[in-house]
């Protein structure tokens, strides 16, 4: 017997390993040259930020934040790491991505991919108001 597609009664929310799987997607998606500019990116899927990010991002609450860089980005010289230099890395917050998802109307895809992109939009360097104007100018 298959499952309706409009049947959510015996579905769950999606997994740490779901949100990995459709960040590995998204990932595979970007355009090759992209791509070889995050060789060594690191990009872990959490619940949610932990306390320190919380209170170094002035958090109000645990979903407030979807997605976090961290490191040195290539505008900031990150081919110039240090010895015992941590990786650049990328956080994505499932937990707040799927809050964030049930009030939108974008699919998960969509959102995981969105936040994905604008985190390593600051591995390039840009800023959130760079990227607010690129979307700007996009839409």
């Amino acid at each position: 017997m298959t499952q309706n597609a409009d049947d959510w009664s015996n579905r769950i929310a999606p997994t740490l390993d779901d949100i990995e799987r459709l960040a590995d997607d998204a990932y595979a998606a970007l355009p090759e040259q992209f791509r070889q500019l995050c060789e060594g990116l690191v990009i872990l899927v959490e619940d949610f930020p932990d306390m320190e990010t919380l209170a170094d991002m002035d958090c109000d609450t645990e979903f407030d934040l979807l997605g976090l860089f961290r490191g040195r980005g290539l505008a900031q010289g990150e081919h110039l790491a240090q010895t015992g230099d941590e990786p650049n890395m990328i956080w994505l917050y499932r937990r707040p991505m799927i809050d964030y998802w049930a009030d939108s109307e974008d699919s998960l895809r969509a959102v995981v991919t969105h936040v994905l992109v604008h985190e390593i939009g600051h591995h390039f360097g840009l800023s959130d108001e760079d990227m607010e104007e690129i979307e700007r100018r996009a839409g």
